[in-house]
């Protein structure tokens, strides 16, 4: 079976065999919605262990087979594949189906083609989509904030929140998505088209999944395929600007920037300390609208404003007012771990950044600040880390080193700030015990006027359950000092 490309939305779901690859939090209620359907649905996934089993039990009961222990082989009579986004796309199951003509769709996909009129328009909801290496969390929060502000009903959906799926079929329908989209679901998703996206920023991830950079950001650029409004894209990375240029859109969408400098023609900028618009306003080419104040973000890290900016775009671009834009943005608050001000202790200030799990991400959170106490490490996921450490060293006091890549980011220091004083915490140390001796280090080497920031520019399992445990344990260690 050929996937025409928008003619399976339309298409008689009953006793149509589905293969659903992958249990978890996008498989399940994927499996229960083609069930619900009366799709003949198999689950197929590699694990075998108690959460797969539990899950297991929870479809069987449905009356949907489940396979677990065997994510490699095609189930007979498989019509169309609905995959999590984790799978990369070498896997064994995929290449089978490949010969077989067998359309691969994402989560993402499937609920694009599962979209439903909205009673007022007649039209689905459009989708508002956010896509990039770092800062789509934040800047989809701050759009689904922005689009409340203006008196629509939204959610924060698809990498984040709310499952896209869910948000499609809801029985309340909503006016417009704000949707997160990651590399690995918009790999899976050739036939999604929203309203208006943004590229926030390319820098190397994921490159084992993908297999290349070319790849990555490739997959990265199919947000903005079918665009209707507006391609917005980072002046700053001129990256995300080529990615617009290759794009199909619909006739009359525009290339929108957003820039943290003063906006030319059709870009977004900050101007005096305030966020202003010179794309989505009449008279654009001799005058700007006022969106915001920088104090409007909080925290008003460069990063943080530059997030605003692709939001507010997106929300220009859909029709909100600038006032929405300033009482959403007031509104909004950071999640967790995503340079968060925990404490001052004696004139320094501890600022958890446990979610810079790349190079990027903390070198948006190193520019944030004047002088630094940097805690890093952990999985490096074969990152390199001179450009990084080149970059931030004039703003460093000390570096204290935790996690098995550690000698990476040391080497780097070694080149680029070969004076810094370094902590290196010993092998064997993980968890509280860890977290409590790289606070009590930094802690010795910061004066009045610093900033401990706990930006690893790496990932977290060598040492703690994630990224978020790794944040809760160094602000627990701050709070005992």
């Amino acid at each position: 079976m050929t996937d025409s490309g928008e003619g399976m939305d339309q298409m008689n779901w009953e006793n149509l065999h589905v293969t659903v690859a992958g249990l978890g939090v996008s498989g399940v209620p994927a499996a229960k919605v083609l069930h619900g359907l009366g799709a003949v649905v198999t689950v197929v996934d590699g694990g075998d262990g108690p959460r797969q089993q539990a899950q297991a039990e929870e479809l069987r009961a449905l009356g949907v087979t489940v396979r677990l222990g065997d994510g490699d082989s095609l189930p007979d009579e498989t019509d169309l594949i609905v995959t999590a986004p984790g799978w990369p796309p070498y896997s064994p199951l995929f290449q089978v189906a490949e010969k077989l003509d067998i359309p691969i769709w994402g989560d993402v996909e499937l609920a694009w083609r599962l979209r439903r009129p909205h009673p007022a328009t007649g039209e689905p909801a459009p989708w508002l989509a956010i896509t990039g290496t770092n800062g789509k969390t934040t800047t989809v929060r701050m759009l689904a904030s922005i689009l409340t502000a203006a008196g629509r009903r939204t959610a924060a959906v698809g990498n984040v929140g709310v499952s896209v799926l869910e948000a499609v079929l809801a029985e309340e329908p909503y006016d417009v998505l704000a949707v997160e989209l990651s590399s690995y679901q918009l790999h899976w998703a050739p036939s999604v088209h929203p309203y208006s996206a943004v590229v926030l920023n390319i820098a190397p991830d994921h490159l084992d999944w993908h297999g290349s950079m070319e790849a990555y950001a490739a997959d990265k650029g199919r947000i903005y395929e079918g665009n209707v409004v507006a391609c917005v894209y980072n002046v700053a990375d001129p990256a995300t600007e080529e990615l617009v240029r290759e794009a199909e859109v619909e006739e009359g969408c525009r290339a929108v920037g957003f820039t943290l400098g003063a906006p030319a023609l059709a870009q977004l900028g900050v101007v005096d300390g305030l966020l202003v618009d010179r794309a989505f306003i009449p008279d654009r080419r001799h005058a700007a609208a006022e969106l915001a104040s920088v104090e409007d973000v909080q925290p008003s890290a460069p990063h943080n404003i530059a997030d605003a900016l692709a939001a507010a775009a997106l929300a220009r671009a859909y029709g909100v007012e600038p006032r929405a834009v300033r009482d959403g943005l007031r509104a909004f608050r950071p999640d967790a771990h995503r340079i968060a001000f925990v404490a001052e202790v004696d004139g320094v200030a501890y600022v958890d950044d446990s979610k810079a799990t790349n190079p990027h991400a903390a070198a948006a959170s190193l520019a944030a600040y004047e002088s630094v106490v940097w805690i890093a490490g952990g999985l490096a996921k074969g990152a390199e880390m001179d450009g990084l450490v080149a970059a931030a060293a004039p703003r460093l006091r000390a570096a204290v080193l935790m996690g098995a890549d550690r000698a990476v980011i040391r080497a780097a220091l070694d080149a680029h700030a070969p004076h810094l004083p370094v902590f290196e915490l010993p092998d064997g140390v993980v968890g509280a015990a860890a977290m409590e001796a790289v606070v009590n280090a930094a802690s010795g080497f910061a004066e009045p006027g610093d900033t401990v920031l706990l930006a690893p520019a790496c990932a977290s399992m060598d040492m703690f359950t994630n990224y978020g445990e790794r944040g809760d344990l160094f602000a627990a260690a701050v709070h005992a000092l």
